[in-house]
């Protein structure tokens, strides 16, 4: 990712559950909050969370690997300094990439973390 890294401690992911603002859809939970790099203004980090619920180890990895591509594929629609963390509802587990990239736009949509300006980088 260009411009993104992974959220990957738990106290991080606390954070932005207990302060970030959330919404909803039918197969994804977002959770967006400015990061401390907010002020370089030039780093996002992405965590995602798959529960057991959802499937076994193959069908979580999966799920996780599609919102990931999703996110990398669209990485240059979104402002920079945000933490996000995406979590996968059970309702997912048969999606393909189309629905989970609509729905992951759907989300950044609504948090307006969109930019814009449409930029593509090749």
């Amino acid at each position: 990712m260009l411009y993104s890294e992974s959220l990957k401690k738990n106290r991080d992911f606390q954070k932005v559950y207990r302060l970030g603002k959330s919404y909803a859809n039918r197969f994804l939970i977002m959770y967006a909050l400015q990061n401390d790099a907010f002020v370089a203004g030039t780093r996002n980090r992405l965590g995602i969370s798959v529960s057991k619920k959802v499937g076994n180890s193959v069908v979580r990895h999966h799920l996780t690997r599609l919102v990931r591509e999703s996110y990398r594929l669209n990485e240059a629609k979104f402002k920079r300094g945000y933490d996000f963390v995406v979590i996968v509802r059970p309702t997912a587990k048969e999606k393909g990439y189309r629905e989970i990239e609509d729905a992951l736009l759907h989300m950044a949509k609504l948090q307006k973390v969109l930019n814009t300006e449409k930029s593509d980088i090749s």
